[in-house]
């Protein structure tokens, strides 16, 4: 490896992903010949796979040293897997991508010349989801929209995980020790030159995916709450509200009852009004049960992975 290459380290978490990865990693071969100018290394991050994936991916790294494996000991979810890569990785820039080939690897070509221009944080904006399902497509633009309302536009519209980072964004990132990753965030909070590439998420061309709808959701309500405190401040705004109200409505039915007497027996509707009223109560109680698991979380200082085994990657550099 000569020393004045610039390296690029692309960082690929795979769970089941053994369909795929020799096709992955022909694509990413191509995507490396036709940059000669450039150093590649990429980081194939088995997430706990409970089929072939490892297997498949050492026989690529014999075939191809740049190929390099690190397998966790157990499923750390995408953003755990996004952190272990980066945490062992060298490179001045570092690209992530998923290993169902939904991100095409060919992008990383406009990736590079972006960060030729100076951007030091080049992503993907999805332009179309093809191969999903409308419920998935819901989820994605509700999820984008809760987001950029919560995080004051921090993180962009339909932007994935899929981008090129420079070596000074994905170190500052590393140094942050939060439990509840949400990568994605991370980047949009630390800033950086930022610029996006519009392209179509292309279809899944094997296997199944494992991003199913409760989990999805799942992420998004951590991600979220993790990036904003917005939801806190809606429950003293919505708190000093009802309070408002209920005075005004104590006024009001004071007065009624000295010049009308009692205007109706209600029974029905106070009823009503207590099981609406407990229905709000439990929801801010389950908003703040969130935060309290968050911070948790944090109290534990757990690792974000554990590495089972490393494979052409020198426990030394790990960050």
């Amino acid at each position: 490896m000569t020393t004045d290459r610039k390296l690029v380290s692309i960082v690929v978490p795979a769970y089941n992903e053994q369909d795929n990865i020799d096709k992955l990693a022909e694509r990413l071969t191509a995507v490396f010949d036709a940059e000669p100018q450039y150093d590649f290394e990429a980081i194939l991050v088995e997430n706990g796979s409970t089929d072939r994936t490892f297997e498949v991916a050492l026989a690529v790294n014999e075939r191809d040293p740049r190929f390099k494996l690190l397998q966790l000991s157990r499923n750390f979810r995408m953003d755990g897997g996004l952190t272990a890569g980066l945490a062992n990785i060298n490179g001045d820039a570092a690209v992530l991508m998923a290993a169902d080939l939904q991100d095409p690897p060919e992008l990383i070509h406009k990736f590079l010349r972006k960060w030729e221009e100076g951007f030091e944080v080049v992503y993907q904006i999805v332009t179309e989801r093809q191969g999903t399902g409308p419920i998935r497509r819901m989820n994605s633009s509700l999820f984008y929209w809760l987001a950029g309302k919560m995080t004051d536009g921090r993180i962009p519209r339909n932007v994935s995980d899929f981008r090129l980072v420079d070596r000074k964004v994905y170190e500052t990132v590393n140094v942050m020790e939060e439990r509840n990753r949400f990568v994605r965030g991370l980047f949009a909070w630390v800033g950086f030159t930022s610029v996006g590439i519009e392209a179509e998420r292309e279809p899944r061309t094997a296997g199944v995916s494992g991003a199913h709808t409760f989990k999805v959701i799942d992420l998004a309500f951590k991600g979220l709450f993790a990036h904003s405190y917005k939801p806190l401040r809606m429950i003293s705004i919505f708190g000093v509200t009802l309070s408002g109200l209920s005075f005004l409505a104590i006024v009001v039915f004071a007065i009624r009852f000295l010049v009308d007497g009692v205007p109706f027996a209600g029974f029905g509707t106070i009823i009503c009004l207590f099981l609406l009223m407990f229905g709000f109560l439990f929801t801010m109680l389950g908003i703040v049960s969130e935060y309290v698991g968050l911070v948790y979380e944090e109290v534990k200082q757990r690792p974000n992975f554990v590495v089972r085994r490393r494979v052409g990657i020198d426990e030394k550099d790990s960050r």
